[in-house]
């Protein structure tokens, strides 16, 4: 949510995941026989038209990160305010289902920090799969609405109990109790992310001082001491640690010796503590978001997190090309890291399409409109991916590489380059068959899906789409796909 107090709503945690934080399932018991051999973090990009969706990075090594889905977005909500932050991946402990959950909220439709504190949705989105690329609908987790005033709902984590047999569901809420208005972390015990028992108050600190984001990650050899490892976001980024999740936690310290903080001490001030062990090893990074100077995420690393002097910085990693904000990170089996990147990982070729009577003029997008132009400056405005199309998989879309989850859409019959808003109109409208082109065949034109006596052609330059019934017409909607 962005940076202390006018960051009330500051990147909310970022993720612990799978055997590690933010949505941590314990260790994966069920698979552990199943080395890791990669991760997936999930995440969310910013207040952007389509940055409050869930994207999908990939690693081998835990430091360098690739985009996926050629940055696009892999879901879109389309439910509560119809955009996410705050993701946390999820899996069962015998690895057979996982869960997203997330923030629901959506500054880029224009709503005031204010309102989003005070009066934001007290619901958490969630999806549900069996293998990490078919994902259910998003659907409405009510987790607040039982807190007396709640505002918020915000960065939702998740962590088996293997005492239970169930999950620990936490997350930050701003309400008033015992007089003091603030944000505190409370909990609920789910087994399916669908019924819950009544939430509570779990991490609540002293006087004035909120928490929000807040981690945990499971060391099962209890290595420093510990089996639970804590990283929050109150004004330090402070490590705590504890032997059962909801016992007692005993405060390690915090990171200002290194220069960091959440403000309170001033430095690097980040926030959005995101655990992630390494495979293979006893050893651990923590991802913290440095939203105060806009770097993005770094990470710092430990052998034994019962110290907080074990941490070190590092130098050689690299986020990839979109911008991370809080979210989460699971380490993959082989047969998990290979369902995620056939799904997500290839990488569609990037085309141009060329007026075949105005050859040196090519579709472009500038300001969001679209025409065909010569000289195209930048000449990024006229690449696009052709992908299976929305709304039926046997036609195509086309999507803009420098505007990832943006694709060529019809509106009364012009063209805008528009973010995909997960709806059926959209999909339709953004929907074509590629068939022989019109006037040449070896080129190629553009049927509407929807509006199937219509073809895509330029018109003074312009988009449109139109019926054609004249040779200039045909020339007109006929394109060169050119690399």
């Amino acid at each position: 949510m962005q940076g202390t107090l006018s960051r009330v709503g500051a990147t909310l945690l970022t993720a612990l995941l799978l055997l590690t934080a933010h949505v941590l399932v314990a260790v994966d018991r069920a698979s552990a026989a199943d080395p890791f051999t990669g991760y997936l973090m999930v995440h969310f990009t910013g207040e952007t038209a389509i940055g409050e969706q869930i994207y999908f990075s990939h690693s081998k090594d835990g430091l360098h990160w690739n985009d996926l889905n050629d940055g696009a977005p892999v879901l879109l909500s389309t439910v509560g305010t119809k955009g996410v932050r705050d993701p946390a991946l999820v899996r069962s402990p015998n690895g057979d289902r996982y869960w997203i959950i997330a923030t629901d909220l959506r500054i880029a439709s224009g709503i005031p920090w204010s309102d989003a504190v005070n009066r934001g949705s007290t619901s958490l989105v969630v999806w549900e799969s069996t293998d990490l690329v078919n994902w259910s609908a998003p659907r409405l987790l009510n987790v607040a609405g039982g807190i007396p005033g709640a505002g918020t709902a915000w960065a939702p984590e998740a962590i088996f109990d293997p005492a239970s047999g169930d999950y620990i569901l936490y997350w930050a809420t701003n309400a008033t109790l015992n007089g003091i208005k603030k944000h505190r972390i409370y909990y609920t015990r789910t087994r399916d992310f669908v019924s819950f028992t009544a939430p509570q108050v779990y991490i609540d600190r002293p006087g004035s001082q909120f928490v929000i984001d807040t981690q945990i990650v499971e060391s099962p050899t209890s290595v420093g001491g510990f089996r639970y490892y804590r990283a929050s976001a109150d004004g330090h980024i402070t490590i705590e640690g504890s032997n059962t999740i909801l016992g007692s936690w005993t405060r390690i310290g915090d990171l200002s010796h290194m220069g960091i903080s959440n403000g309170t001490t001033g430095g690097n001030v980040v926030e959005g503590p995101m655990w992630m062990p390494f495979n293979g090893r006893t050893e651990w990074a923590l991802w913290l978001d440095q939203f105060k100077t806009g770097r993005g995420y770094m990470p710092i690393t430990s052998t034994n997190l019962g110290s907080t002097t074990n941490f070190r910085t590092v130098s050689d990693y690299s986020v990839g090309a979109n911008r991370k904000r809080h979210g989460g990170i699971m380490s993959l089996t082989a047969a998990e890291e290979s369902r995620v990147l056939g799904k997500y990982g290839v990488s569609r070729p990037i085309n141009r399409l060329q007026s075949v009577n105005f050859p040196d003029r090519y579709v472009r997008h500038a300001n969001f409109d679209v025409r065909i132009d010569a000289n195209v400056s930048p000449v990024q405005d006229s690449r696009f991916r052709i992908t299976p199309g929305l709304a039926d998989s046997s036609a195509v879309s086309i999507q803009s590489v420098n505007y990832p989850g943006y694709y060529l859409r019809h509106t009364n019959y012009d063209f805008v380059l528009a973010p995909y808003d997960g709806t059926a109109q959209f999909q339709a409208d953004a929907t074509f068959r590629q068939v022989p082109g019109l006037a040449s065949s070896s080129a190629s034109s553009f049927q509407s899906y929807n509006h199937p006596d219509r073809h895509i052609r330029h018109y003074a330059y312009q988009l449109k789409l139109d019926p054609i019934t004249t040779a200039v017409a045909r020339s007109d909607a006929t394109f060169a796909v050119t690399n």
